[in-house]
């Protein structure tokens, strides 16, 4: 027997409404970074205006432009917050980020994706959108962050320490697999990767670019490894390394960067500070 119509709409409707619910219960959810306090009620129109056509009405991805995003670069699909899942974080695997990780995130963008650096907006209007994304999961009432991954003083880079990184690379923890013998993101399991949603998912090449992901400083690359991106293949490798070797790996996939210079890097990291 055909369903009647209303029921069908009821059915149709239901996800909606109910994430439309959790939203309005959360909207008292707040952000605080660098002393500003962000409020979920202003950050919410700003949602509307610049991040729903990618990230959708209910934060799950589906914008109206999210299908166009994925292109010739085959760039990840845009965030979906219900997950409570992200990529660039300082807080271990597995655990929801700090405020300030969003924050930043908001600031810088994801290199190599669509996402753009929103420095246009205001610090306070960045920390208003803040809080209003927390509202999209649950995880963010139900939990709090773990303390931040503690990223100890560099080694020194010497051709020894880019040695010893390449054996990591290549041999210990088979990186080449991925990211591709030169650091071209064309390694043998390249092809098949996928994101915790089975979405296809590009492995980076460092060799094409002076930044990361998420960063541009030998000190973010540290904390990529470290703390891993959630939600991709890449792991965290906190349990493998030590601080030693994880110096040692950053030496060396800097040293397959063509086009780095370390004065850039310094004059980024002071402009950070």
């Amino acid at each position: 027997m055909a369903r009647p119509r209303h029921a069908v709409q009821a059915l149709i409707l239901w996800p909606l409404a109910m994430a439309l619910a959790f939203s309005g219960d959360a909207m008292g959810q707040t952000a605080t970074v660098n002393g500003m306090t962000g409020s979920a009620e202003r950050g919410k129109g700003l949602y509307r205006t610049f991040c729903v056509g990618c990230h959708g009405v209910l934060g799950d991805g589906k914008g109206e432009n999210g299908v166009f995003v994925i292109g010739p670069l085959q760039d990840p699909l845009p965030r979906n917050f219900t997950l409570g899942l992200f990529k660039c974080r300082s807080t271990p695997t597995g655990s929801i980020p700090l405020d300030s990780d969003l924050y930043t995130t908001i600031g810088r963008g994801i290199y190599t994706t669509y996402m753009p650096p929103w420095q246009s907006l205001t610090p306070q209007q960045r920390v208003d959108l803040v809080a209003y994304i927390k509202t999209f999961s649950s995880r963010f009432k139900e939990e709090k962050p773990d303390e931040p991954v503690k990223i100890p003083a560099e080694t020194p880079n010497s051709a020894e320490s880019v040695k010893r990184g390449e054996e990591l690379y290549q041999k210990t923890l088979k990186c080449f697999e991925c990211h591709g013998t030169t650091g071209h993101g064309d390694g043998p399991s390249a092809a098949t990767l996928r994101d915790n949603l089975g979405n296809p998912i590009k492995a980076f090449a460092f060799a094409e670019g002076t930044r990361f992901k998420c960063g541009s400083t030998d000190e973010d690359l540290y904390r990529i490894f470290m703390t891993g991106l959630d939600g991709t293949p890449m792991p965290s490798w906190a349990d493998y390394l030590n601080s030693n070797q994880a110096w040692d790996l950053v030496h060396y996939l800097r040293s397959l960067m063509v086009n780095y210079r370390p004065e850039k890097a310094a004059g980024k990291q002071q402009e950070k500070k």
